[in-house]
Formats: C-alpha cells, sequence, structure tokens
C-alpha cells in the first residue's frame, strides 16, 4: 500500500507539472531563450512518453519555408536618404541654369545646389540578387526619388519616364571555367569617373567638375564583365549612348572596361566609350578615355587620381582633366578629405564657353556605426575667364565661387551585421 501510494503521489506530481507547463507555456512565449529551451524539453519528454496532438517542429519547418524569408535569403534590401544645406558666398538670387526642373544656384555643381535651403538630394531603395553558380540569374532595381534623381535624367531623350529608376537590370553568370562571365541586360551605372550618384559611396559630399561634366552617368544596354580571378575583371558594353534611354539616333556606343589589382592596396580602372551622340545623327563619333587610380598607403591614408579625356568629332570639340583626392581616416568616425582638379574646356564643349576651371573641396566626415553619416564641406570653384563665370547677387558675374555645405546621410542594408 505504502508504495502504491507513493507511485500515485508521484503520477499526481508529474499531471500537476504538465498542466502547469501546458497553462504556463502561451504566457511565456516573449520570455528569455533558456526559459523557452526548458519548456520545449519537457514538451518533449512528454510528447515521447503519450501521443502528441501535434508535431512540435511544425513551427519551425512552417517558418523555413516562409517566402518572405525564402526570397529574402538571396536577396539585398538596402537604401539611403541623403540631405543637405548649402550656403553660396556670392548669394546668387536668380539660377546660372535650370537641368530637369532644378534651378541650380551653385555652378557647375552637380546634387547639392540649392542655395540658402535645407533640402533633399536624395532617397533611395534598391534590391539586388547577385547570380551565383547555384542560382545563376539574378537582378538589381534601384529606385530613386529627389532632386537627384531629376539631374540625372536632365537630358534624356526618354525624358522624365524613368527618372525614378537609376538602374534595374536582368543578370546571368554564365559557366566561364574557373572564371566568372556576368551579363547584364538593362538600364545601369556608367563605369566612367571616380566618383558616384550616391553620396555615401564617395569621399567628398559634393561632386567633381569631372562627374558633373566630363562623364555620362548612365547608359541602356548589355554589359559583359569577365573575371578570370580576383584580380583582372574586364567588361564590353553595347548600349544607346550618353544618358539615352531612349536612343537619339540610330545607331551604338560601345564600352570597353579593364580593372586591374596588382597587390591588395592598389586598384587600376581603365575605360574607353564612344559611339555616336549627336540626335538623329549615325556619323561622327564622341570618344572618352578614363583613368581611375587608387592607392591604400597605410591604414589611415588613402589617394586617388582620375583623368578624363574626350572629343566630340562632329563638333571637333575636345576636353580633358584630372582630379587628385587624399582620405585621411583619424579613426573609425572621424576622416578628413581635400580634392582638387583642373578642368580645360577648351573649345566649351562642356561649359557653353572656352575657359580653365579649378576647384578646391576640403571635407570633414563624421561617421556613427549606426549608419548615419554627417559630411561638413568648404568648396571654392575658381575660372579664367575674363568676363567671370559665376553669378553674383547683384546679377554681376565673378572668377570665383564659394560654399559651405552640410550634408547628412543614412544607410542601411539587410545584410549588415
Amino acid at each position: 500500500m505504502m508504495i502504491r501510494r507513493s507511485l500515485a503521489s508521484r503520477a499526481s506530481m508529474l499531471c500537476a507539472v504538465a498542466v502547469l507547463v501546458a497553462i504556463a507555456a502561451p504566457a511565456v512565449a516573449q520570455s528569455s531563450r533558456p526559459l523557452d529551451e526548458a519548456v520545449t524539453r519537457t514538451a518533449t519528454t512528454a510528447a515521447s512518453a503519450t501521443t502528441a496532438v501535434g508535431d512540435p517542429q511544425a513551427p519551425a519547418a512552417a517558418s523555413a519555408e516562409n517566402p518572405v524569408l525564402t526570397f529574402f535569403k538571396g536577396t539585398e534590401l538596402m537604401g539611403f536618404v541623403d540631405t543637405y544645406y548649402s550656403y553660396n558666398f556670392n548669394t546668387p538670387k536668380a539660377p546660372c541654369a535650370t537641368v530637369g526642373g532644378v534651378a541650380i544656384f551653385n555652378c557647375l555643381h552637380n546634387f547639392d545646389v540649392a542655395h540658402n535651403s535645407f533640402s533633399l538630394n536624395l532617397a533611395e531603395l534598391a534590391l539586388e540578387k547577385k547570380p551565383t553558380a547555384d542560382s545563376r540569374g539574378g537582378y538589381r532595381i534601384d529606385l530613386d526619388y529627389g532632386s537627384a534623381a531629376a539631374i540625372v535624367a536632365g537630358f534624356d531623350p526618354g525624358g522624365s519616364t524613368y527618372q525614378n529608376i537609376q538602374q534595374a537590370y536582368v543578370s546571368y553568370l554564365a559557366p566561364a571555367g574557373k572564371g566568372t562571365l556576368q551579363w547584364d541586360f538593362g538600364k545601369f551605372v556608367t563605369p566612367a569617373g571616380n566618383e558616384v550618384i550616391e553620396t555615401k559611396d564617395n569621399w567628398n559630399y559634393s561632386r567633381s567638375l569631372l562627374f558633373a561634366l566630363a562623364v555620362p552617368y548612365y547608359h541602356m544596354g548589355v554589359r559583359a564583365a569577365y573575371s578570370p580571378n580576383d584580380k583582372i575583371t574586364v567588361t564590353g558594353f553595347l548600349f544607346n549612348g550618353w544618358n539615352n534611354s531612349v536612343d537619339n539616333n540610330g545607331g551604338k556606343s560601345v564600352g570597353l572596361s579593364f580593372m586591374g589589382k596588382p597587390s591588395g592596396n592598389l586598384t587600376i580602372v581603365e575605360n574607353y566609350i564612344g559611339g555616336p551622340e549627336t540626335t538623329g545623327d549615325n556619323t561622327g563619333w564622341r570618344h572618352l578615355s578614363d583613368t581611375i587610380v587608387t592607392y591604400a598607403v597605410n591604414k589611415v591614408s588613402s589617394v586617388a587620381f582620375n583623368y578624363d579625356f574626350g572629343k566630340d568629332q562632329n563638333s571637333n570639340q575636345t576636353w580633358q582633366g584630372a582630379a587628385l583626392y587624399y582620405k585621411y581616416q583619424a579613426n573609425g568616425w572621424f576622416a578628413v578629405v581635400p580634392r582638387y582638379e583642373y578642368l580645360k574646356d577648351k573649345d566649351g564643349f562642356m561649359t557653353g564657353t572656352s575657359q580653365n576651371l579649378q576647384e578646391f573641396t576640403l571635407t570633414a566626415e563624421f561617421k556613427h556605426k549606426d549608419g548615419v553619416m554627417m559630411r561638413v564641406e568648404y568648396r571654392g570653384d575658381f575660372s579664367n575667364l575674363t568676363g567671370g563665370y559665376f553669378l553674383k547677387n547683384t546679377g554681376e558675374l565673378v572668377k570665383n565661387q564659394n560654399a559651405l555645405t552640410v550634408g547628412w546621410v543614412y544607410a542601411f542594408s539587410s545584410k549588415t551585421p
């Protein structure tokens, strides 16, 4: 009798524990992981002794098969918001130009064009699935909104139809032995230039004269990039032309890009773009040679050099320029970047008048680990034009322009740790 009573008591206690676990499980669903694991172990033990009503692994399996989670395993969601305030010490009352409906008060600047105004430069949201050997198809689409998007599309023969689509292309990774061969079909940014549309990926806040005047922004067509190893990439291009989502003539432009990395510190890029660019005229090519060299001197110092030479055969006009950058990364959150460049617009092809331009920029960067970045920048632009080129508030033209800009950028990525 004593033994039976003891067994009965133990059975009653086990039943009570099971009941308490069943009651407590919903209440602790949001509690700490150790408690979750304890409940799971108890439920698993009970299930091994009796017939379970449901499979305890079913929720995990359902979660693993969630189509949204499966999609983002191979797709990166990224983007940024870029805002700024700029003050032009010439205090112009009228813009020196209008591009894509955007008034340009800071002459020859690209994107940071407003004077004495808080402005939205660009907001971007991008999705990308990079093709791999296990999944050879891929794509990328960058959706843009802001004054920068309007400026970029300001010279497109297609108008503003594709203004908010900076890039949109389909990719295919073809078998290529030990190397890689990737094909992209659609709209993509140009390989030319040391700077890009996204502020966060440049060393300075404002764009260089070379970026604004000497090279295109984007192309619509096809490109094929072949990398025999991790030190060399050769890319061929066939596209409509300079900034042409819709072609402006019956001809096509071609491009060739070579990128070499002789060492981990040194990168050399040589780009060539050529083709007919005059509206309705397939004769007379525009040629562009673009050279970029970047070198990491040590852990805190890096330098970059960009040289462009262009010639338009139809107008028989040439232009050339060079830009030199130095970046001092004092620590993880602070950097200083001076930039100097010279642009010779001998025939006025870039600026509308024959002149030599210089600009000096000094940028201080403050970066937070959570994706927030602030840049404070002074920039001076200078022209040798006798009558002056930059507009003052009095309406007269002067040879120089000085501006102070503060930019704030927040960037994110679904694959950032």
